[in-house]
């Protein structure tokens, strides 16, 4: 059963973090894999390399599917990364800091168990695996987040569909689920696909294994660019080269401090069930005070031109690990009873074919 944050202490995962050592990051991209029959064809991995780097990433893994991509494998930066999953309904996964590929999957039709054995499965094969795009095809409902255990994060900004609601019904739910912004482009030469959505990890290394720990560790946040149609590259690569940063997230006794150094249109503070609990205009430091019926508080901050940043939570916990949650297990007697029922089917289905052959070839 889910069960709300709860706990006498507050967890904040950006306990230390200043406005230095902020480094930026995309996950999800395509390059030309597979003789070319997946989308992302148009992409070549000098491409992705030139055109991300000019807006100022410092960290550009591709993500092909079902493939990792070994390209620039020599840099301290580098880190393994594939999208999981061929099913019809997008039901895929990030995986980051992958070890090898898993090509079990449920192409046709996922219902919550087929989702959590599927999690399960890919469990020992990656640092961190992130739910990927949930709301591209109704592949994933909120609900199932209520439930889903196993995995680190979801990606709630995607350059395709936006998931708030997955990840608030997750936090809701007492799982710490931290999030990942991508632009998941397929086509490099559409500016439009480009610099949208990303993410900004703090780590003083600028290493790949540091990356990947930050990330565990949800000292990051996901930042959504708006998207002006068409936008001229050089206007694009300015507004990249030149986003407010984020100075301090700290908890004060009972009261959360957030800065950044640019004003900020609105900060916004939204805690359980998705629903807003304050929000304070046209500043660059915003607080709030904790309440006893708080179990987490995460944070957006909205800027004029419609740049928005959306921080992982602060949540309630008892002082152990803030990460951790109770886990799904499978209930062997209801398994092995639909085992039976499904063999005893197929049995009797197939048992009725051969008399059913055996009748026609003796009135033949």
């Amino acid at each position: 059963e889910s069960r709300p944050f709860s706990g006498s202490q507050w967890f904040n995962p950006y306990e230390g973090v200043d406005s230095n050592d902020w480094h930026k990051a995309n996950f999800q991209i395509q390059s030309e894999a597979w003789l070319g029959i997946t989308d992302g064809r148009k992409n070549t991995n000098e491409m992705i390399d030139s055109i991300y780097g000019m807006l100022g990433y410092d960290v550009i893994p591709t993500s092909d599917y079902q493939k990792i991509n070994r390209h620039g494998s020599e840099r301290d930066t580098y880190i393994p990364v594939y999208e999981h999953g061929y099913g019809i309904w997008k039901n895929h996964h990030v995986m980051i800091g992958a070890k090898y590929v898993t090509w079990v999957d449920y192409p046709i039709f996922q219902n919550i168990h087929h989702k959590q054995h599927m999690v399960n499965i890919l469990r020992p094969s990656a640092e961190l695996i992130f739910i990927a795009h949930p709301k591209l095809r109704h592949g994933w409902k909120p609900e199932d987040m209520t439930w889903l255990t196993n995995y680190d994060g979801i990606e709630v900004l995607n350059g395709y569909r936006v998931s708030i609601e997955h990840w608030d019904a997750a936090l809701s739910a007492g799982k710490n689920m931290r999030i990942l912004a991508n632009d998941d482009a397929h086509d490099i030469t559409n500016r439009n696909e480009l610099g949208n959505y990303f993410n900004v990890i703090h780590s003083r290394k600028l290493h790949g294994d540091s990356i990947v720990e930050a990330m565990r560790d949800g000292k990051s946040y996901g930042a959504y660019v708006h998207r002006i149609y068409d936008e001229p590259m050089d206007e694009k690569i300015e507004k990249a080269l030149n986003l407010p940063k984020l100075t301090g997230v700290t908890l004060s006794g009972d009261t959360l401090f957030v800065s950044v150094n640019k004003q900020a249109k609105h900060f916004r503070f939204i805690g359980q069930e998705g629903a807003l609990l304050d929000s304070v205009a046209y500043t660059n430091k915003a607080y709030y005070v904790l309440r006893e019926s708080d179990t987490y508080v995460r944070t957006e901050i909205h800027f004029k031109n419609r740049t928005v940043y959306y921080l992982n939570p602060l949540i309630r916990y008892d002082g152990s690990d803030p990460w951790k949650h109770e886990l799904a297990t499978v209930d062997q007697g209801r398994t092995w009873l639909l085992r039976i029922l499904g063999f005893a089917t197929l049995i009797f289905i197939l048992v009725n074919i051969y008399y059913l052959r055996r009748r026609i070839r003796k009135s033949a």
